[in-house]
Parts: C-alpha cells; sequence; structure tokens
C-alpha cells in the first residue's frame, strides 16, 4: 500500500498563510502585551517535537503511560465499533504515532478496512513515522498531511467518502482556555461529518504533587523544551535571546484548574526581533506565559461535549482514573 505525507503551502488551501509569516505575528502580539504570553502551539518545531518525545518517556510525565494502558485496553472496543465499512483513522499531532501504534496492530490483525492519516506541524516527524510504518505494516494505506490541524483537517474533508475516527491524544484539548477549548471543539464540529467520531484524550484532576512533578522533570527535559520556544525564534525569527538569562517555571493555578509554564526573565534586558523589526524590554523577573494545561472533571468534559455538538458513546479510563480518552460522535441536524 502505498504511503506518502503532503506539505501543505499557500497554494493549496485559501486559509493556509506563511507559518514564518504566522509565526512572526503571534510573537509580535504576544510580547507587546503588557502580560507577555507566546502560544503554545509553537513548541512544536522539529526540535520541539523530539523533545516532547524524550517528555513522554519520562517518569514523572504520567499521561502517556495512562493512555497506552487505555488505548491497550479498549483498542478491541473500538475495533468492534468500526468493522465493517472503510474507514480513515486521522491522527491530530501525530508526533512519532508510538501510542496509535497500539491502534494500527491491532486494526490490522482483525483485517479492517482502513487508511491511515498523520497529520502533525512537523515535516520531520511525519516523514519519519511514514518511513517507520512503511517498513512494519507495509500493506498500511498511509496518507500524512503536514499542517496545522484544521488546515489539515480541511484538506483531508475533501475527501468525503469515508467515515473517520479522528485521534487527539495526549492532553492537547488542556493547552486551550475553556472558552477556546469549546471554539476548536466546535470548529473541529464543522469539518467533519454526521457520525464521524472523535477520541480526545482529558487530564483529570488529581493530587497536586502528582502533576507538579510531571511538569518539572528531574532531568530537565521540560526546561528544555520551554526554552526551545526562544531558540526558535531566534533560529526562525532573527531573535536576541539570551538563553541562559531566562528560566522555565510551572506552577498549578487551583482557581483556574490548570497547569501554567512560563519563561522567566533572570535579568532585566532588551531582546531584538529583526523579522519584526521590534525590540522588546524585560524587568527582572518579568514573565512569558507560554502554556496552559487544564485538569478536567467527568461534568466539565460532558459540558464540553455537549456544548459543541457532540455525543459522549463512551468514556475510557486508566487502571488509576488519573486520564479519560473519551469518545464523541458527531451529531448534526437533518437538514
Amino acid at each position: 500500500m502505498p504511503v506518502t505525507y503532503k506539505v501543505l503551502t499557500p497554494h493549496d488551501l485559501d486559509t493556509i498563510v506563511s507559518p514564518r509569516g504566522e509565526f512572526a505575528r503571534a510573537v509580535l502580539l504576544g510580547l507587546s502585551k503588557h502580560e507577555k504570553s507566546l502560544p503554545s502551539r509553537y513548541f512544536y518545531d522539529d526540535e520541539g517535537s523530539r523533545l516532547f518525545q524524550r517528555i513522554m518517556h519520562l517518569d514523572e510525565y504520567y499521561p502517556t503511560g495512562c493512555e497506552r494502558c487505555i488505548l491497550e485496553n479498549h483498542r478491541d472496543d473500538l475495533a468492534d465499533l468500526l468493522a465493517g465499512e472503510p474507514f480513515n483513522l486521522v491522527d491530530l499531532g501525530s508526533g512519532d504515532g508510538s501510542k496509535t501504534n497500539l491502534l494500527l496492530s491491532r486494526f490490522l490483525e482483525r483485517r479492517l478496512s482502513f487508511r491511515y492519516v498523520p497529520i502533525d506541524i512537523s515535516e520531520a516527524a511525519v516523514s519519519e513515522q511514514a518511513g517507520r510504518l512503511e517498513t512494519t505494516w507495509p500493506e498500511l494505506e498511509v496518507r500524512g498531511i503536514v499542517a496545522e490541524y484544521f488546515d489539515g483537517l480541511l484538506w483531508h474533508s475533501r475527501d468525503g467518502s469515508r467515515r473517520n475516527l479522528v485521534l487527539f491524544l495526549g492532553s492537547n484539548i488542556g493547552n486551550f482556555r475553556r472558552s477556546e477549548a469549546r471554539t476548536f471543539l466546535r470548529t473541529m464540529w464543522s469539518l467533519l461529518a454526521d457520525g464521524d467520531l472523535l477520541l480526545t484524550g482529558f487530564d483529570l484532576k488529581k493530587n497536586i504533587d502528582v502533576m507538579m512533578r510531571a511538569y518539572n522533570d528531574r532531568e530537565g527535559v521540560t526546561r528544555e523544551f520551554n526554552l526551545n520556544l526562544l531558540r526558535r525564534i531566534n533560529r526562525e525569527l532573527g531573535g536576541s535571546f539570551d538563553i541562559g538569562k531566562w528560566r522555565h517555571y510551572a506552577t498549578y493555578d487551583v482557581f483556574s484548574g490548570a497547569m501554567e509554564s512560563y519563561l522567566v526573565s533572570r535579568v532585566e534586558q532588551e531582546v531584538e526581533i529583526r523579522e519584526i523589526n521590534q525590540r522588546f524590554h524585560f524587568d527582572p523577573f518579568e514573565p512569558i506565559h507560554t502554556e496552559y494545561s487544564y485538569k478536567f472533571l467527568e461534568i466539565d468534559i460532558e459540558e464540553l461535549g455537549a456544548d459543541t455538538g457532540f455525543l459522549i458513546e463512551d468514556q475510557f479510563y486508566d487502571d488509576r482514573k488519573y486520564f479519560v480518552d473519551s469518545l464523541w460522535r458527531v451529531e448534526k441536524p437533518i437538514a
């Protein structure tokens, strides 16, 4: 079966802008605020994606192990649901595909008729995964897409001949504020067809010390993952960030229910970014907010599904109930 991938360009979809132009705009807007911030989606250049693969294998970072347990225990339930008709397995933010491989292997064993569609912003991640899959399962049809989530989904939706099971694994939905999460999921709903399925990972509220350790690992990989955002600005936008003058800081906000990550200036300093022709002043201890990672109660998940047009089909938990993969179905009104 063919193993291919497509790098989307501004010519493919009217909604796509130059990735560097979009990044530059986000940096200009974020660092011009009184309370400076940078969007977490820009963590994931090729180097950031490699660092996140390391994070997922850390002892402290529990979501990966929890979700592997869920997929191992419930992949037959998903296979039963999808048997009997061709479908697309669409993997948003596919990374190295290590967790998804649990589904691929079982679906192939069960001789299900499906195509695998990994979508990731990192071309290296998609091309490397495609190469591994071609070696491991030469019978598997793979159509990778290098793009942002919705650009990739929009491109993919032009072929509407099959049902879709969309994977949004990890705890990526937690990176959005609650209002943003509703917008994100409603947009996804609009790009999918009636009866399509979405499997989304939600990190549940739990012992605060467990969550703090997950974002402050002993090896410092999470620190390097956050600092890589500044290195990316230096590489791609001509920034002058001195990485040694910054530190990673992560904490839990008990009011919002989110782990929050910051890059904190150690000294008073000025940073030039040539691509946007701007200089930014930072006071000592001034933070740049880089990430929310919201944690959920079951009622939060139920309300989010109802607010965005989905019906909850099932909830799959790990053994400790640290994490849940929630299976939703798209329901669209009859015209």
